[in-house]
């Protein structure tokens, strides 16, 4: 006879209560975990995605995504002919935030350098990827947008025409992809009243100096358009994406590239490091510390019900030394509902998880390891926690039931 196993039905009901209670406890834990999983997964996703060998960005800055990076479009042209270098394209990263029928919608914009680059890398689960150099767009499914939607960006209207899944920015944004010559239109759009006031103020300024007085036909010029004044230079880039040819070592092209006095490269595995120590890192200390505090209180309330749970057996186990049971026996019926109630309580915790965690607003990510992990705390936590109610049944005086 099973004594564990005939209190539990005895008391079934709270018994079922108490590892509900632990296994929401665990689910929690078991969520900060697979949240920082997710966002370590989402920092790093587009890099993984993408697999280019080295990313060219401007001097001194940790660019595209840990910082602000600006770069001329035809250095990838001078990237190209680096000896080692097979492949050279732009690419543009950048957030926007919109109202969507009614409400605010938050993309990060991806520029791919088409037609090179059209994406047919992109994970799509519906529709297809870029097929043509302007108004096409690809969004991932977490954006609520569907294929066929209208969106307009700019001046234009830019037509839906594929999902991704699963595609999301470290911040948690949906990823939007567009050409590289669409993803500039949108970035640099400008009201046509801030285009105005930009120009007369470009007409002034030249009247202001010796060149508008001598040749005053200039002002002609000044006041157009941007792409008629040379002086402005090219549009701008977020970073250029390089991959190194077969048998050549990227640490040595990315040395040619970085003896260029305006330009920083980094290696992919230096990207993804910039994306978890700098972007991410904050977050992780914290959803750490917030889970080593949900263990010990899972801890301690697991303690406090096995004792509760002791509290209410002392009779019957004042009962049991009466009639010369061993203290293995009682030590057995505690330490094996604490096990129980951590086993239940976990699998709980798991079949919830499951359910609950497709529906957060953060990707939800677990690995084998971390369950493993948290599998043996709690195994752990089960031990330790038995131990106050099986101090407390060991001073039971048997005496308590003659009187």
């Amino acid at each position: 006879m099973n004594l564990a196993t005939k209190d539990i039905r005895h008391n079934l009901g709270r018994f079922s209560l108490t590892a509900l209670g632990i296994g929401l406890l665990l689910m929690v834990v078991m969520g900060m975990g697979g949240i920082y999983r997710g966002l370590v997964q989402e920092a790093t996703l587009i890099v993984d995605r993408i697999g280019a060998d080295l990313w060219v960005v401007q001097k001194n800055t940790r660019g595209p995504f840990a910082e602000l990076s600006r770069i001329p479009r035809d250095l990838a042209d001078r990237a190209l002919v680096v000896p080692g270098v097979e492949t050279s394209y732009g690419f543009i990263s950048y957030t926007i935030q919109r109202s969507y029928k009614g409400k605010p919608l938050r993309l990060t914009i991806q520029g791919l350098d088409w037609p090179a680059d059209s994406g047919l890398w992109l994970p799509i689960s519906a529709g297809r990827s870029l097929g043509q150099a302007h108004y096409e767009l690809v969004a991932d499914n977490s954006s609520a947008l569907k294929v066929g939607d209208k969106l307009a960006l700019g001046k234009d209207v830019f037509t839906i025409v594929g999902l991704t899944k699963n595609l999301t920015s470290p911040s948690g944004d949906s990823m939007a992809f567009m050409t590289l010559t669409d993803a500039q239109a949108v970035q640099f759009d400008f009201s046509p009243e801030s285009i105005r006031i930009e120009r007369t103020a470009r007409v002034n300024r030249l009247f202001n100096i010796e060149l508008g007085q001598i040749q005053p036909q200039l002002s002609e010029k000044a006041g157009g358009l941007n792409s008629g004044i040379p002086a402005l230079g090219t549009s701008m880039i977020s970073v250029v994406l390089v991959t190194v040819k077969s048998g050549w070592n990227p640490a040595a092209v990315a040395k040619q590239i970085e003896a260029w006095p305006d330009v920083s490269v980094y290696t992919e595995d230096g990207q993804k490091q910039l994306l978890l120590k700098g972007f991410v890192d904050r977050s992780r200390k914290q959803l750490g510390l917030f889970r080593v505090l949900l263990i010990i209180v899972s801890a301690v309330i697991m303690a406090l019900i096995l004792y509760t749970l002791t509290l209410d057996k002392l009779h019957d186990i004042a009962m049991l030394k009466l009639i010369g049971a061993r203290n293995s026996v009682i030590l057995g019926l505690i330490m094996q509902q604490a096990l129980l109630l951590g086993s239940i309580g976990f699998c709980i915790a798991y079949l919830l998880g499951q359910w609950i965690f497709p529906f957060f607003p953060r990707r939800v990510v677990l690995i084998n390891s971390d369950l493993y992990m948290l599998a043996v705390i709690v195994l752990v936590i089960s031990i330790l926690a038995s131990l106050l109610g099986i101090y407390r049944a060991m001073r039971a005086d048997p005496g308590e039931v003659l009187s």
